[in-house]
C-alpha cells in the first residue's frame, strides 16, 4: 500500500507496522506534530493519502493524570480532527484504542457495545477520541486493544526481562487479567481492515482485538521467566499493593467475537508469539 499513511514512527506499532509495510509514508512528530491537529490535518489534506492508520498517541498512562490537556490533545482532539481530513478525502482511517475505557468489573470479557466508564485521564481521552472519530463522517474503524509488547520500546516484557536478570524473586500484580498483544499482530490486523475497507466503503466500526488466552500479569510474567530461562520467583500480590497514579482496569478482557466475523481476524496465540519476541531479543532458554 503505497498510499497508506502510517501516523507514528517510533512507538511499537508504529514500528511493527514499518517492517510489515515498508512502502507505507510514515509521519512522525517532525512530519505532522499533532500537538498541532489543525497544521497536520493540513497536511493530510495536502499529501492526499488512500488511507490513514493513526498509530501516534499519548500512552502515559500515569503522566496523564497530571498532564490532562497535552493527553486529550493527541487522544482525542487529533484524531477527530484527522478522521475529518479523512473524511474530506473520502479515505478510511483507522484509530487504535484500549481496554482502558473499561472500569475492569467483572470477570467476563467485554463486547464493543459494553458500557464504558474509564478510571483515569487516559481512558477517558481515548473514550473521547474514539468518539470523535466516528463523529467525524467518514470511513472508519478503531481498534480496541490490550497489554501490547514487541521487541521495541517499552513494554511489561522487556522490563520483566530486565528485572528477572537482576533479581530472584518479583512482586507482580495478580488481580488484573487481560489479553497480551504482540503489536506485530495489530499491525497485520489494521493492515487486513485497510484492505477490506478499501475494496468495501460499508466495512468499519468499533472493533476488539487482543492476544489469547487472558492471563494475569503475575502468569504472564512467568511465562516469561520459564520462557528466557530465568530462574526469578513471582510473587503474587493485589493492586492495592502496587498503588499507581492512575487506577487500572482489573478486568481487561476483551470478547474479539465481532472483528472476526467481519474481517475473518482471529485472537492471536500470544505464547507463541512470545516466545518469537524473545527470540529476537536472544532471550530463549
Amino acid at each position: 500500500m503505497k498510499d497508506l499513511l502510517v501516523l507514528g514512527k517510533s512507538g511499537q506499532l508504529a514500528q511493527a507496522l514499518a517492517r510489515q509495510a515498508p512502502e507505507a509514508t510514515f509521519w512522525g512528530r517532525a512530519e505532522a506534530d499533532l500537538s498541532d491537529p489543525h497544521g497536520a490535518a493540513a497536511r493530510i489534506r495536502d499529501l492526499r493519502p488512500g488511507a490513514i492508520i493513526n498509530a501516534a498517541a499519548y500512552t502515559a498512562v500515569d503522566r496523564a493524570e497530571t498532564d490532562a490537556e497535552a493527553a486529550a490533545i493527541l487522544n482525542a482532539t487529533a484524531p477527530g480532527l484527522l478522521a475529518r481530513a479523512a473524511a474530506d478525502l473520502g479515505i478510511p482511517f483507522l484509530h487504535v484504542s484500549t481496554d482502558y475505557v473499561f472500569d475492569g468489573s467483572g470477570k467476563v470479557a467485554r463486547a464493543e457495545d459494553a458500557p464504558t466508564a474509564p478510571l483515569g485521564v487516559y481512558g477517558r481521552t481515548k473514550l473521547d477520541g474514539e468518539r470523535k472519530v466516528a463523529a467525524a463522517g467518514g470511513q472508519w474503524a478503531v481498534l480496541r486493544t490490550s497489554w501490547v509488547f514487541s521487541p521495541d520500546g517499552a513494554n511489561f516484557v522487556k522490563t520483566m526481562l530486565r528485572l528477572g536478570a537482576e533479581r530472584d524473586g518479583i512482586n507482580v500484580v495478580a488481580d488484573q487479567t487481560g489479553g497480551p498483544t504482540e503489536a506485530g499482530r495489530i499491525a497485520a490486523a489494521l493492515l487486513e481492515m485497510t484492505r477490506q475497507m478499501r475494496n468495501d466503503r460499508q466495512k468499519g466500526g468499533l472493533y476488539h482485538f487482543a492476544g489469547a488466552p487472558d492471563i494475569s500479569w503475575a502468569g504472564f510474567a512467568r511465562e516469561i521467566f520459564a520462557r528466557a530461562g530465568l530462574a526469578c520467583r513471582v510473587n503474587d500480590i493485589p493492586s492495592s499493593n502496587y498503588p499507581t497514579p492512575a487506577r487500572r482496569p482489573v478486568n481487561s478482557r476483551l470478547d474479539c467475537t465481532r472483528i472476526a466475523r467481519d474481517f475473518g481476524i482471529a485472537r492471536p496465540d500470544w505464547q507463541a508469539d512470545l516466545g518469537n519476541v524473545l527470540k529476537r531479543l536472544g532471550h530463549v532458554a
